[in-house]
């Protein structure tokens, strides 16, 4: 019982949608009416606040790495199973992909993901946080550094640290990322995703609007 709780609460941690939250203390629009209309940073780096979006990275990023501190820090105390961490990291990044408190339409998980991989071990998520600068640096996509940051993760847990039940957790993590990424991989195919700093457009209308 101890063990479901933790998950619960980490899915809880993960459904405070930074983007939304950081968007209506700036008086900003909703993230989800324009550019992309997706609740990120890169998106409301689209409203020209730069400050809103830095708050909304390191939110997003915070959240995925207390939600697995906590369970690590508290585990032991508790007494929780040896497959709860892996729920947890699970669970945090659920509740940012689909947020109970704001109709469970949430963002892509890049900064939550980061922030659990921080969590689980330091050197990891280092590792793919700098795998995601140097693509950043390079090609100037967001989307495209996403991905290759999504792909690498569960090798280099795997080359680390050998594999483990975490290993599948985070190759789990990284589908879920990549299969939330899917149009934008999509356009990177056709040549059309937008760069980093790309001007603010309409977000496209919902099936029902059209």
């Amino acid at each position: 019982m101890t063990s479901f709780a933790f998950v619960v609460v980490a899915y809880l941690i993960g459904s405070i949608s930074f983007a939304v939250v950081v968007s209506r203390a700036f008086g900003l629009p909703d993230p989800h009416t324009y550019g992309s209309g997706n609740p990120g940073a890169t998106n409301v780096l689209r409203s020209g606040r730069k400050s809103a979006a830095v708050l909304t990275l390191l939110g997003d990023g915070a959240k995925g790495w207390l939600a697995v501190y906590l369970a690590q820090m508290l585990g032991a105390r508790f007494d929780i199973a040896a497959e709860t961490l892996p729920a947890v990291a699970l669970a945090v990044f659920l509740g940012h992909l689909y947020p109970v408190f704001f109709g469970f339409k949430g963002g892509k998980g890049v900064a939550t993901a980061l922030g659990v991989l921080l969590a689980v071990n330091a050197w990891l998520g280092l590792g793919v946080l700098a795998t995601w600068l140097i693509m950043v640096a390079v090609f100037r996509i967001s989307s495209l550094a996403a991905v290759v940051a999504a792909i690498c993760a569960p090798l280099y847990d795997l080359w680390q640290s050998g594999p483990r039940p975490m290993t599948l957790a985070i190759a789990v993590l990284s589908l879920l990322l990549l299969w939330r990424h899917k149009d934008n991989i999509s356009r990177l195919v056709k040549g059309q995703e937008s760069r980093i700093g790309s001007k603010s457009r309409a977000a496209a209308p919902s099936p029902e609007e059209k």
